[in-house]
């Protein structure tokens, strides 16, 4: 039991969704944060995560969005004042009509902003976890099959 706490306490389960205009991807950010990240959020215990993707992204939105297919999985971690963080974000395709010709998105959560971002240029807005930054793209192209992508492997921990 001592390791599934440890595990629950550090690791993060996250649904993701890209949802695409054109060449542009939506992408959320924090207030005030100079990071941006793909929307979506946690995975509740025994939720599917396409079910909890369809229903973050509902809460931020406030619009309904399909989950499609699942592009791949991104491994990321950092260090916080109370330690190590580890996260496992599933990233599916998604779309909605309720996005067409929105050149603004307003986010239903005061704490959140979104913005559209040229696929080639996911760097620009600092997409954490960095690795999304050239799988996106890939995904969206169907390039890179397995859809797989670690900061973990990347940089040698």
């Amino acid at each position: 039991m001592e390791y599934r706490d440890e595990l629950a306490r550090h690791t993060e389960l996250i649904a993701r969704a890209v949802l695409s205009r054109g060449d542009q991807v939506l992408l959320a950010r924090r207030r005030g944060a100079t990071h941006a990240f793909l929307p979506g959020g946690h995975i509740e215990f025994g939720e599917p995560a396409r079910a909890a993707l369809a229903r973050e992204l509902s809460e931020e939105l406030g619009f309904e969005v399909v989950v499609g297919r699942f592009l791949g999985a991104a491994e990321h971690a950092w260090d916080e004042p109370s330690g190590r963080v580890h996260e496992i974000n599933l990233v599916f395709l998604a779309t909605s009509p309720d996005l067409d010709g929105r050149e603004e998105i307003c986010s239903r959560e005061p704490h959140l902003e979104f913005l559209w971002q040229h696929q080639l240029d996911l760097a620009g807005a600092n997409l954490q976890p960095w690795t999304l930054r050239e799988a996106v793209p890939c995904w969206l192209e169907e390039l890179q099959g397995g859809g797989w992508s670690s900061t973990l492997e990347q940089d040698g921990r």
